[in-house]
């Protein structure tokens, strides 16, 4: 397992620095996640950028994976809009238009996985017509993934119109790809799942591909450090260790971009105590 940090809870950094940061303090991994200010892949230039920051990632030894959580970097006025169930065609298709930039730049920086989930639907057609929403959407880029050289992980997250296994299951059974795979968040696992989240790891050990790391109180969806919280995250990272685990499990902390390097240094310290 290649323990890393998410960009998100570097806000205030410059990419470039956030990422010797995150180096230094001893990760191994990096979650990029596409926004405004870090790796824009809308911005004059970005493939330029890209390509700097893939040999940058190389010499500091971080394994990086591209998140697609940016909150308004596609419309500045409503968070994760627009999303691959949105009523108007027009809206997912500048959605898919994201995803494939975000799958140039995981082929351009050597990042094995995308990482993203389904957003809320802002319409009620039904279940029947939002999953064939979401399956067209996702079939189209699990094509493009795969002839990028790239993986789309698929995270269920609560409050969002897929938000457990069962719904990642119908899903993934729905688009029927070799190239869509699981992002696991442990603390989501924690509040949506009744068995908890290291019997889930267990359960999805051949589907993982990406994971997210927090502490978490059930029954609240919110990201807290890893020593806060009900949910035991040596333990979660101690199954994924034992399930043969061999890819990124990067903290997800974004509402602690004020306090990044204290935080960041302490939650690698709280999870490799003893290791």
């Amino acid at each position: 397992m290649r323990l890393g940090y998410n960009t998100n809870g570097f806000a205030h950094h410059r990419l470039r620095d956030a990422l010797e940061v995150i180096a230094g303090i001893g990760y191994r991994a990096v979650a990029i996640t596409l926004d405004v200010h870090h790796l824009d892949p809308f911005a004059p230039g970005h493939a330029a950028e890209q390509r700097e920051l893939a040999a940058r990632c190389r010499d500091l030894d971080l394994v990086p994976v591209i998140e697609t959580g940016a909150r308004f970097l596609l419309d500045p006025r409503r968070k994760h809009r627009p999303n691959l169930l949105a009523a108007d065609p027009a809206e997912r298709a500048a959605r898919l238009e994201f995803l494939d930039r975000a799958i140039a730049a995981a082929a351009a920086l050597g990042a094995p996985v995308v990482s993203l989930w389904s957003g809320a639907a802002d319409d009620a057609p039904g279940a029947a017509a939002l999953d064939e929403r979401l399956a067209a959407g996702l079939r189209a880029v699990c094509r493009r993934a795969a002839d990028a050289g790239v993986v789309v992980g698929f995270e269920p997250e609560p409050g969002m119109y897929l938000e457990d296994m069962a719904g990642f299951a119908r899903i993934a059974a729905l688009v029927d790809d070799p190239a869509l795979k699981l992002t696991l968040d442990v603390g989501h696992a924690h509040l949506t799942e009744a068995a908890g989240a290291v019997a889930t790891i267990h359960a999805w050990a051949p589907h993982v591909v990406n994971v997210h790391v927090e502490g978490m109180r059930r029954p609240d969806h919110d990201h807290l450090a890893p020593w806060d919280g009900d949910l035991d995250v040596r333990a979660a990272l101690a199954a994924l260790a034992a399930v043969g685990y061999a890819g990124p499990a990067c903290f997800e902390l974004s509402r602690h971009s004020h306090d990044a390097v204290r935080i960041a240094t302490r939650a690698f310290a709280f999870v490799t105590a003893g290791a």
